[in-house]
């Protein structure tokens, strides 16, 4: 029989942040089999274009995001959360398939969902910076009774959340953990929108974000990203932790793009494993 090779698929990246830039390199260093990146977007083209020439053996296009949809088969989603409506709409509408990290603004964006059903699209949320995610998905095929999740954080990954600027909470000098949000996923993702997207994947995999519990710390005697999650089913009691490197972005663990990139693999990979 012979073997018939298909063209990668068109990938484009939809700004150029610390996971945007490291999906970038792995698409570059040829670590996604079936992929080819085929555009970016960003504010600034010419700062990208000078990133691209010291960094990418091969010269990308920085289009805009009408552009990014009409070219790629595949959308990343790297930018800030407002923009997710702008940057998803134009690939949905073409049946594509839009990779999505920040996943908080979806609960403000339901007409996307929408848009993926009605265009045979497809929205994809990566595991990011938590773990468990199968497992949860699996339980919700029963009965989950209650999913929690609590995150610490070191003081720096917090600095400037929209929650403490509109309450004027000040807590660059605390010495000892300070709680400073409890109450459901949907709540703690609007006060902290570039830090706990992860709740959103969890509430998403679960039981919805307004029934999903999430607890916010500042906490200056860790220097890691901490998510613990306990969940209870009639199939399974489970509680995990995960301690995640910051980047050098201090609001991002250097293990979410890695999960980004992770996902993708998935995609053409030949085994996969996890549900």
């Amino acid at each position: 029989m012979t073997h018939v090779s298909h063209p990668p698929q068109r990938l484009g990246i939809a700004g150029l942040g610390t996971i945007g830039k490291a999906l970038a390199r792995a698409l570059d260093a040829g670590q996604l089999p079936g992929f080819a990146l085929e555009a970016v977007t960003a504010r600034d083209a010419s700062a990208v274009g000078q990133w691209v020439g010291e960094h990418l053996s091969t010269p990308v296009d920085c289009v805009d995001f009408e552009a990014l949809a009409e070219r790629c088969d595949w959308v990343v989603e790297c930018a800030p959360s407002k923009l997710l409506r702008a940057i998803g709409e134009p690939a949905l509408r073409r049946g594509r398939r839009l990779v999505v990290l920040s996943a908080g603004a979806l609960l403000d964006a339901p007409e996307l969902i929408d848009l993926a059903r009605a265009h045979r699209g497809q929205i994809v949320v990566p595991s990011g910076a938590l773990l468990g995610l199968d497992a949860v998905s699996a339980a919700r095929e029963g009965t989950i009774h209650s999913v929690t999740l609590v995150t610490r954080k070191p003081v720096a990954g917090l600095l400037g959340a929209p929650l403490l600027v509109e309450q004027g909470i000040d807590i660059s000098g605390i010495k000892e953990p300070m709680r400073l949000y409890a109450g459901d996923a949907r709540g703690a993702v609007r006060g902290f929108p570039a830090n706990v997207n992860v709740s959103v994947a969890l509430s998403l995999a679960g039981i919805g974000p307004d029934r999903t519990q999430v607890e916010v710390w500042a906490d200056p005697t860790v220097t890691r990203n901490t998510h613990s999650i306990h969940v209870e089913a009639d199939s399974a009691s489970f509680r995990m932790t995960i301690e995640n490197i910051p980047s050098e972005n201090p609001k991002t663990g250097r293990i979410t793009a890695l999960s980004l990139i992770a996902c993708l693999r998935k995609m053409h990979a030949p085994l996969r494993v996890g549900s």
